[in-house]
């Protein structure tokens, strides 16, 4: 199972799930989580994406499975930008069918956020192991 990862390693404010990204790996070696910038192809990864990236203007944990939702959010930086197109695009073109962003407030502490993470990585690995 692949988990990609997005973030600005030198923006604080959008960094948080590469911080994450060294513990996550270490509590689960089954998936192979990936580091990705945010214009790279993302169909090269498979047509059914499970992501975890910073979302501004969310106050806890969210999954976005719906890619219209994502310009509904506030654009801070051209990393947003990117994904958001980048995901639209694939989409409508038909390279990526579905997606399933794990969004994780800009402002949660890092122990939080792995917390909240260990739940839903390990419904996405018995999802994954079910074939669905």
């Amino acid at each position: 199972m692949k988990i990609l990862i997005f973030g600005n390693p030198l923006v604080e404010v959008d960094n948080l799930a590469l911080k994450m990204l060294p513990k996550l790996q270490k509590q689960f070696p089954e998936i192979d989580f990936i580091y990705l910038d945010p214009t790279e192809n993302l169909e090269e990864h498979g047509k059914d994406l499970k992501i975890i990236d910073v979302v501004h203007g969310i106050k806890s944990p969210v999954i976005i499975t719906d890619v219209n939702k994502l310009s509904k959010a506030k654009i801070y930086s051209m990393h947003d930008f990117d994904l958001s197109y980048n995901l639209k695009l694939s989409m409508q073109v038909g390279k990526i069918k579905t997606i399933e962003i794990f969004g994780l407030p800009w402002d949660m502490k890092e122990d939080e956020a792995i917390n909240y993470s260990q739940s839903i990585l390990r419904k996405w690995v018995a999802q994954d192991m079910q074939g669905s």
